[in-house]
């Protein structure tokens, strides 16, 4: 049997894919400033860029404003919780703070909305 290799590549490169953003959301500003994007191919890879992502914005925060990332870091039962959110289909999002600005940062697995 022939198939499209096109079609092939297309559905494999779609199958796996978990998109991962991060962004800032100011208090005065309309629209949000993107921080990243990545796409994993595994639920684990994702968090691991989520983990990248929560210790640079962690880093540039006011020690107190960084303590929750700081916290996520360290709790290994959120961060599995994470991964069985991802492998379960359903997107995972947390959401860091200043005196300003939200920082959100969510990895969404194949076919679930963002």
């Amino acid at each position: 049997m022939l198939t499209s290799a096109a079609a092939d590549l297309a559905t494999d490169s779609q199958r796996g894919v978990y998109r991962c953003r991060a962004a800032a959301y100011f208090q005065q500003e309309a629209s949000p400033i993107p921080l990243g994007s990545h796409d994993a191919m595994s639920p684990r890879l994702a968090l691991r860029w989520l983990r990248e992502r929560v210790t640079n914005v962690t880093d540039q925060l006011d020690n107190a404003y960084a303590q929750p990332g700081r916290f996520w870091l360290r709790d290994e039962t959120e961060r599995d919780r994470a991964l069985a959110y991802l492998t379960g289909g359903m997107a995972y999002q947390l959401t860091l703070h200043d005196e300003s600005t939200r920082y959100v940062l969510m990895a969404c697995p194949p076919g679930a909305a963002a």
